[in-house]
């Protein structure tokens, strides 16, 4: 009798050393992924996902820069004067160290925050409390006091920090003259200031053209900034500023560089060594919603800045309950899962797209939602285990 497989997706955090820079991460990742499989008990197969965390992949290229670099590039760009600063997100380790720079390189910022909530959901208020107050948040611009006569000193529900105050302070903290106010029009920051940063992530092309469209004079993007070494510092080409976390006080870790060779080179060392493909990506950020704190967790500009080729697409999937309950309602047993077995085997490869079967399946691609499922298993805190490897994830009912 056929053996069948009673395990299908199978996602394992893999442990490895504290990577530095110059590491040869290409040669380390294959090595502690090998040693796992040896000392598990499991084989590679093909299509197995071997996953690195972004922040391993920046800190082997070295790809940090300072406060002060961030500093001299703003002055750069705009002039060192009066900035206006536009829907930051509310972060300690993703924004802070940014707004530090950036206010050590302007006399003046002019802090314009969304409200109820920045764009990735954390909350300077709830919405039942912009309700009760009248305040249309599409149109009214708030100003700091007309904030605080409404709302009060709010407190992050998870962090405990009133961020209004954390930024202001910290503007202040590094010699610049701060002014606060709140709004979700681009365009409601322009009679305030003309040289603009907007820090939105992924509106940002949106934003910069209203603002650009309504008689600003220099609109940077945090993709904008950073782009190139200052002072022998890091950068990077494509995203800026864009992905960046909280290193030290002082230091921020970019996004990390083109990385493509990198999967590419793990992918050819897997298949030297066990004669399996293997499919390899980096990831940062997964995209999933908190339903409790209402965070939504995409504060990267991609979940996965590089991938081998077989990770390009989505999910053609069928949906086995649709069939079990449409298609095959009147059979059970054998017969449903010989005629279910029958159905995914005659895909033959061809888009799913509109076929009633289909729906419900989920149309993300499938880096999102790999990148997701890594990020969930690698955490973010002390678990050690910044490679992740993905088994059958690209099986089905039939395998």
């Amino acid at each position: 009798m056929e053996k069948t497989r009673r395990v299908g997706t199978v996602s394992r955090g893999i442990r490895c050393p504290i990577f530095r820079e110059g590491d040869d991460l290409a040669k380390m990742v294959t090595s502690c992924v090998l040693e796992a499989a040896e000392s598990e008990g499991f084989e590679l197969r093909d299509r197995d996902v071997i996953a690195l965390t972004e922040s391993i992949v920046a800190r082997a290229q070295g790809n940090y820069c300072s406060v002060d670099d961030i500093a001299a590039d703003v002055r750069a760009k705009l002039g060192g004067e009066t900035v206006g600063v536009i829907f930051p997100i509310l972060s300690r380790n993703r924004f802070a160290i940014c707004l530090r720079g950036i206010a050590k390189g302007a006399k003046k910022v002019v802090l314009m925050l969304s409200y109820p909530s920045d764009e990735v959901g954390n909350h300077l208020i709830s919405m039942d409390a912009v309700d009760e107050s009248g305040v249309n948040p599409y149109s009214d611009v708030l100003t700091l006091e007309k904030y605080r006569e409404l709302f009060g000193y709010e407190k992050h529900e998870f962090t405990g920090v009133d961020y209004v105050e954390y930024y202001g302070n910290l503007v202040r903290e590094c010699g610049a003259e701060v002014e606060i106010i709140f709004a979700n029009q681009a365009k409601a920051i322009l009679p305030y200031a003309d040289h603009i940063i907007n820090c939105d992530i992924h509106t940002r092309a949106r934003t910069k053209r209203i603002l650009l469209q309504n008689g600003a004079k220099v609109v940077c993007s945090l993709d904008d900034l950073m782009t190139a070494p200052v002072n022998g510092s890091g950068c990077n080409e494509k995203y800026g500023l864009l992905g960046s976390n909280k290193s030290t006080e002082d230091k921020i870790k970019l996004f990390p560089r083109e990385c493509r060779d990198l999967v590419l080179a793990i992918q050819q060392n897997v298949l030297n060594a066990t004669g399996k493909l293997v499919e390899v990506m980096v990831y940062g950020d997964g995209a999933f919603k908190d339903p409790q704190g209402k965070i939504w967790e995409l504060a990267d500009p991609v979940v996965s800045p590089a991938f081998t080729d077989g990770l390009i697409g989505t999910p053609n999937e069928l949906k086995l309950k649709y069939l079990a309950d449409n298609d095959f309602a009147n059979l059970s047993g054998e017969e449903l899962r010989a005629a279910i077995s029958a159905s995914i085997k005659a895909k033959d490869g061809s888009s799913l797209v509109g076929n009633m079967a289909a729906q419900g399946t989920t149309p993300r691609q499938l880096t999102d939602l790999i990148g997701s499922l890594c990020d969930l298993t690698s955490g973010s805190g002390d678990k050690g285990t910044p490679v992740v490897l993905v088994q059958g994830y690209f099986d089905n009912y039939t395998n």
